[in-house]
């Protein structure tokens, strides 16, 4: 979906790479209705969900997961589908499809930029088939440290991926059709082509 923020081109290429067909789009009716969905991001999280609200990328999102049709989300496309982000002191809303805040890392070297590995659960479709030792691209200074959803039966709990910069943070969160990653699996080679195989295959059977 293109609401102005995000490295577009990278990610179409990176899906084509694996199969899909890719339409660019800001088209409201056809983000709706397409097989599956990929909200990128990059930047400040206002600045994303100004652009993403200026499409009315929010209620997109929201009518697709109501319909069960899934949707990806990428570094800030994944922060965006929280409750709300803060960043130089300013709060954001969210489109609040988990709860949780978005805010910085806390590290000794801010921004988390480059290669690192990720602890993913038992029965991730995402990273199906990859080693615990396999390694993804990241480049932020924000993200969600704490997971506040503890859903009632007969909910099903998300599966969260955690990785380490500083202290823990999540890397990837997969809940029925809305899956999203912190890192950038354009960038990540050979590993991130597998895991948006492994969500094509998922979501598109």
């Amino acid at each position: 979906m293109d609401y102005g923020s995000g490295n577009l081109r990278s990610a179409e290429r990176a899906l084509r790479r694996v199969g899909a067909d890719v339409e660019v789009t800001a088209d409201f009716q056809a983000a709706v209705e397409c097989d599956a969905l990929v909200v990128p991001g990059v930047g400040a999280y206002a600045a994303c969900m100004a652009g993403l609200l200026a499409v009315r990328g929010d209620r997109i999102i929201g009518r697709r997961l109501a319909g069960g049709r899934p949707v990806l989300g990428i570094c800030v496309g994944m922060q965006v589908l929280f409750e709300r982000g803060v960043e130089h002191g300013v709060t954001t809303d969210g489109c609040g499809q988990w709860p949780g805040i978005v805010d910085r890392l806390e590290a000794d070297v801010v921004p988390h930029m480059g290669w690192n590995t990720v602890r993913a659960p038992e029965k991730s479709v995402l990273f199906a088939g990859m080693d615990a030792d396999t390694r993804f691209y990241f480049v932020h200074s924000y993200a969600a440290r704490k997971w506040e959803l503890h859903p009632e039966p007969p909910m099903v709990a998300p599966l969260v991926t955690w990785a380490r910069h500083g202290d823990d943070f999540v890397a990837a969160a997969e809940n029925g059709p809305l899956s999203a990653t912190q890192f950038h699996p354009e960038k990540s080679g050979d590993a991130g082509a597998q895991l948006l195989e492994n969500w094509l295959s998922h979501t598109t059977g």
